[in-house]
């Protein structure tokens, strides 16, 4: 989960109701929500929605920021929850409006009635900050539209940092936020294109997972005022094609609360780097682009997908549909003071979960308030926001942050008469109801299908908070999984025996594709997510060279609060004296060759290709800082581990027996004791044996080699006793990740492999390495 501190403003907990129940639509955006042009670009139509308005203005603005209203103009309900206006682009440009049109709503309703005496900063009308059907309507706070293509600014920036402008509540209901408020901006279509979409199944692809900003903001290929920027990623495409990725996964890129960021430079203040405070689900943020100009990021966001589909990689986006930048309220026990700027003054009983009373949130997501993904308007602003990505921005696949948020039966006040649905208060995960919002996702999008072929890529963070949040193996077919279990139990391979039992069994099934979390779904080795580490965590370096997290350090290393304590981590003896770099460098070694020789989707974090460090911090959400940022000046050992990475993942691509389609059966991969003997249910099941080996058939597998992989996980050496390979050839080492193989070969490159023997022969691993041989 994710442990995301965000201006305190923007973190706060709050309330909702039960909103009538709209049916989803059949058609993306059939209620045509948003602002658009007419074909001729003579007029401008606004839609919102809204199931409890009462009334609905749009205003209109020459600029986004610091500047009164120059229009504005009464929407009308036109059915089904929906309000509209259409406006002549000649009123506009007549009300002073000649450049980009700017633009926000008011509303009111049931808590705050119109009165024709209000204006701006006025307490005309106003009867409760929410009242009990969880209603929260205030006409002082301008609101951005959720179906908004683009955004002037956040709400927090270097001209304003006061969030109070925004908030509800008796000291801040009548400040009224119409010149500081984010607005949304009409766009026309960009023109440019994002390239021809791969088609790759997602059995071949290895995944890179990295911060937009960070790839390139120190990157001193990459001219100066494009380091950071959506441009600047695009230049590095085929570097990253090099490297052997094939998907590149940013951590979110719709508007996030990040303006502030350099605000004051050198500071942790109140950051936001990963960016999992979502402020509008369509938009771009702004704070990547170069070109930051009304459609400008837009524009710049198409033209870097285009750069990465030309150079052969997917584009995947981290996106988080469980909560939003709203938060809840302020504290748990005013329930009048929240944070107000979008969906929580347009329908907080539509947008959000209410606990019962409808005056606070339910909360299984840590940061104040779950999206109410079981209501079907909700649900379409997800569908609608996932279209559009893919369609008009060119996104390949979607990796959902606490997606099992998304799994839940709950809607607002179903658990209020304890509805057998609810056994968990407002949240229940059911991956069988149809209704639930990532069965809803399955039902709109085609996934790709497991050869190749046209279709979205759908990874799940299958957990939450509270509840039976915690569904790792329990997504319907259709979707992937971020494995969890992979991650710890390799970690504990490597880091904690002698600490804690440690099963060889586990181990197998993540070598071979977690059959025991997948198959009975009805899914495949590749539907698990493999990651030794991700940004929510310390680094593949870190795993290796800490006894635990170290967080409050100075900048640019820290501080930062939260992070698990649970990090399976060890810096291999070294903080006394038993251990030296040597051992760390096999370690990481060792972990990315679990990664990347396992069946299942390999998912590497940017910077472990060279090991990148934190120093220690598990939990670096807060720093937009040339730690957090990718470096490239590299040690003589840094390089030599990029060699390793590069050539470990040309490797996995070059070897279809690494990368099964299907389950693999017992003569396509079979184990071994180090004896050489097939490992009994005697050996599997006794926790003193911790050496294993397996062959994998190639000509079973479509694949011109066998293989041998043995893993030692004792810290002496072990003696593997080879099985006989295929008729006609002798096993080759291509790599040992020992340390006397340290160094700039360790992996070879193809030809370059050593003679080891055929069968009986036998061969001295080292302490806790990996041992690839294959045959020829």
């Amino acid at each position: 989960m994710k442990c995301s501190k965000i201006l305190a403003v923007l973190l706060a907990i709050a309330s909702l109701t039960a909103a009538p129940i709209t049916p989803a639509h059949a058609a993306i955006n059939s209620m045509s929500l948003g602002a658009s042009y007419n074909a001729q670009k003579t007029s401008i139509t606004f839609r919102v929605y809204s199931s409890q308005a009462t009334r609905m203005v749009v205003y209109l603005y020459a600029s986004g920021y610091g500047v009164q209203d120059s229009a504005t103009y009464v929407l009308s309900p036109v059915g089904s929850g929906v309000w509209a206006v259409t406006v002549p682009v000649s009123s506009i440009q007549a009300a002073g409006i000649t450049g980009a049109v700017y633009y926000g709503y008011r509303a009111w309703g049931p808590n705050w009635p119109y009165n024709a005496s209000w204006g701006k900063g006025s307490a005309a009308g106003f009867m409760s900050d929410v009242d009990a059907s969880g209603n929260r309507f205030n006409p002082n706070k301008l609101l951005l539209d959720p179906y908004a293509q683009e955004m002037s600014q956040d709400p927090l920036n270097a001209s304003n940092q006061n969030g109070n402008v925004f908030a509800s509540g008796t000291s801040y209901r009548t400040i009224d936020s119409g010149t500081y408020a984010p607005k949304g901006i009409v766009l026309s279509a960009s023109g440019q294109g994002t390239g021809t979409k791969p088609t790759r199944a997602q059995k071949d692809d290895v995944i890179y997972e990295v911060n937009v900003r960070g790839l390139t903001k120190q990157d001193p290929s990459i001219p100066t005022q494009y380091q950071g920027t959506y441009y600047g990623a695009g230049l590095k495409a085929s570097h990253l094609a090099s490297l052997g990725v094939t998907a590149v996964e940013f951590l979110p890129v719709q508007e996030t609360q990040n303006d502030a960021n350099d605000v004051v430079p050198n500071s942790d203040a109140n950051q936001n780097y990963w960016g999992y405070m979502t402020e509008d689900y369509f938009a771009p943020d702004r704070h990547y682009a170069y070109n930051k100009a009304a459609g400008g990021p837009t524009a710049e966001f198409q033209a870097m997908v285009q750069a990465f589909h030309n150079a052969g990689i997917k584009v995947y986006m981290d996106v988080v549909y469980n909560h939003t930048g709203e938060g809840g309220t302020w504290t748990s026990n005013d329930p009048t003071t929240a944070t107000i700027y979008s969906w929580r003054g347009l329908d907080n009983t539509t947008y959000y979960e209410l606990t019962s009373g409808n005056q606070y949130y339910y909360d299984n997501t840590g940061v104040g308030a779950n999206y109410n993904t079981y209501s079907p308007v909700a649900q379409n602003l997800i569908v609608d926001s996932l279209a559009y990505w893919t369609n008009t921005m060119g996104i390949d696949g979607f990796r959902f942050d606490l997606a099992s948020v998304l799994g839940n039966s709950c809607l607002n006040g179903s658990y209020q008469s304890a509805a057998p649905n609810c056994p968990n208060g407002g949240y229940n995960f059911d991956a069988a109801d149809p209704n639930v919002a990532i069965n809803r996702i399955l039902s709109e999008f085609t996934v790709r299908p497991a050869t190749g072929g046209s279709g979205l890529d759908l990874y799940a963070e299958p957990w939450a908070i509270g509840g039976n949040s915690y569904q790792l193996g329990g997504f319907p077919k259709g979707w992937s999984e971020w494995n969890g279990v992979f991650r710890d139990s390799m970690r504990q391979a490597q880091n904690e025996l002698g600490s804690m039992t440690i099963y060889i069994t586990q181990d197998a099934n993540d070598f071979s594709g977690s059959s025991n979390l997948f198959q009975a779904s009805g899914r495949s080795p590749w539907n698990s997510t493999n990651f030794i580490d991700v940004h929510d965590g310390m680094t593949l370096k870190d795993v290796y060279a800490c006894n635990g997290s170290s967080n409050n350090q100075a900048w640019p290393y820290g501080p930062s609060d939260g992070g698990t304590s649970t990090n399976y981590s060890w810096d291999q003896g070294m903080s006394v004296g038993t251990g030296t770099a040597f051992d760390q460098r096999r370690a990481a070694r060792t972990g990315m060759a679990f990664e990347m020789l396992s069946a299942g989707t390999p998912l590497m974090q940017g910077g472990d290709e060279y090991l990148r460090s934190l120093q220690c911090n598990n939990n670096a959400y807060n720093l937009d800082s040339s730690a957090n940022w990718l470096n490239y000046s590299w040690s003589t050992d840094q390089s030599n581990f990029y060699n390793f990475a590069q050539r470990l993942i040309a490797f996995r691509k070059a070897h279809p027996a690494l990368r099964p389609a299907t389950w693999y059966t017992s003569s396509q991969v079979v184990w071994y004791q180090p004896s050489g003997a097939v490992a009994t249910s005697s050996y599997w099941n006794n926790t003193s044996n911790y050496a294993i080996a397996y062959t994998v058939n190639g000509s079973s597998l479509g694949d011109a080699n066998s293989m041998y992989i043995a893993y030692n996980g004792w810290s002496g050496s072990v003696n593997f006793t080879l099985p006989a390979p295929p008729t006609g050839t002798n096993w080759y080492r291509v790599t040992d990740t020992c340390n006397w193989n340290d160094g700039p070969n360790t992996f070879v490159t193809p030809g370059n492999e050593a003679l080891i023997g055929g069968a009986g022969t036998n061969y001295s691993q080292c302490g806790q390495s990996v041992l690839l041989l294959i045959s020829k």
